[in-house]
């Protein structure tokens, strides 16, 4: 592996302090994200894996239904924090939708039922792979990002605000901005000879 490809593993980090400004023009963020879509490999190459790209009154609106939602869960007084951290999000320039597009996860395990059970696992890894290529990417050009699971709990306002078919079920969702600090908090580190275990005889 190139250094480069390294360093670039290395300057994705999650950042919370995000602003509302971006280093691209949104159309150069959409033909970012739409290649890393494009070149992330899935299993039998399903291309199962779903992105709605959320920004300007959209972004908003997201982080609007996902306080909704909450709110209808958490008790008024312990909501503080839990709006703090949403309006966080908010205060960012948009927000990545990961979805999966379960008809074509059901069609593969009609196709070939021997693999049936492992489908929706190689579908999940392959969003997993787009997670990262898109927060690398965002990286690489300045942004900082996180990323959140409020599904299932937001999906149907969701799918309704944004006219998304419900056979693509919502995954991840990642704000994104420039972040106010340049550097990201200094990160620990388990040791590497208890993750990564060496047998090349």
């Amino acid at each position: 592996m190139k250094q480069e490809t390294l360093d670039l593993l290395k300057q994705r980090r999650t950042r919370y302090d995000l602003t509302n400004k971006s280093t691209l023009p949104k159309e150069e963020i959409v033909k970012l994200v739409q290649e890393c879509v494009q070149h992330t490999p899935s299993a039998f190459n399903s291309q199962s894996t779903r992105v709605v790209l959320l920004c300007g009154s959209a972004h908003q609106k997201f982080w609007d239904i996902t306080k909704h939602e909450l709110q209808q869960i958490v008790p008024a007084e312990h909501f503080a924090p839990t709006a703090e951290k949403l309006a966080a999000f908010a205060g960012a320039y948009g927000t990545v939708l990961f979805l999966e597009d379960w008809s074509v996860v059901e069609s593969l395990q009609n196709q070939f039922p021997t693999y049936k059970a492992h489908f929706p696992t190689w579908a999940y890894q392959a969003n997993a792979m787009t997670e990262l290529a898109v927060w690398t990417a965002l990286a690489e050009n300045g942004m900082g990002a996180s990323l959140q699971h409020y599904n299932p709990l937001v999906d149907l306002e969701v799918h309704r605000q944004f006219h998304i078919p419900l056979d693509w079920k919502l995954v991840a969702q990642m704000p994104f901005g420039v972040p106010v600090q340049k550097e990201p908090p200094a990160k620990t580190y388990q040791p590497i000879e208890e993750r990564v275990k060496v047998a090349c005889h």
